[in-house]
């Protein structure tokens, strides 16, 4: 199975397009586009029932210590942990392809709905937990929002988007349901899988390194 996308290339920047922040020119950031990236696949195996989507963040700080705190760093060397920023489930063996925005588009402060239907399904990211009691942005966040590393972290990044093909047609998880569940809903389903990294960093001395 391949993963590919006309949004960026492996390995290579995300665009702010596809970002939750973005640079600011007064302060450190500002809210962004957040359109989800353009997505195809092919060579989906054959038995394939359903597709998973999800997309996390390998590099995110164990500790929040630091985080976006003026005069310290959040340092390379400090533990990482894993954010989720798209789960996506039970889309049709049939699809090949998800348009640029198409999914997401803006940010939607205190959160958004899920998909309408029953299928495919959208899980809430881990930005669900993070703005867990900020009276402005708390509620349940349900589909893909994008990038927003600290601005001081010495490290860039990763973003994987991995796509899953299962030998299952429905993904045995419901209602508020997380990427975490997902992996562990998965085992023992999956036929094949692909991945594809964009980087991003909204530190000013790393942009050239992302």
């Amino acid at each position: 199975m391949r993963l590919r996308s006309d949004s960026f290339q492996d390995q290579h920047v995300i665009a702010s397009d596809f970002a939750f922040c973005k640079p600011a020119a007064v302060g450190h950031v500002s809210l962004s586009d957040n359109r989800n990236p353009h997505l195809a696949w092919d060579e989906v195996p054959q038995g394939t029932r359903s597709l998973v989507l999800v997309c996390h963040d390998p590099d995110v700080p164990s500790s929040a210590e630091d985080v976006n705190r003026e005069g310290r760093t959040v340092p390379a060397s400090l533990p990482r942990v894993d954010f989720f920023h798209w789960v996506l489930v039970d889309l049709p063996p049939t699809l090949r392809e998800i348009a640029a925005g198409s999914m997401s588009s803006g940010v939607s402060p205190r959160g958004k709905p899920p998909l309408p239907g029953p299928a495919p399904r959208h899980g809430i990211n881990d930005y669900t937990a993070w703005f867990r009691g900020d009276q402005d942005m708390q509620g349940n966040y349900f589909g893909y929002d994008g990038p927003c590393p600290p601005w001081n972290d010495a490290l860039p990044h990763r973003y994987v988007f991995t796509l899953y093909a299962l030998d299952i047609a429905r993904c045995p998880v419901d209602g508020e349901f997380t990427g975490q569940q997902v992996r562990e809903a998965m085992a023992g389903h999956i036929l094949a899988h692909a991945s594809i990294t964009g980087t991003y960093t909204l530190n000013p001395s790393l942009a050239s390194l992302a």
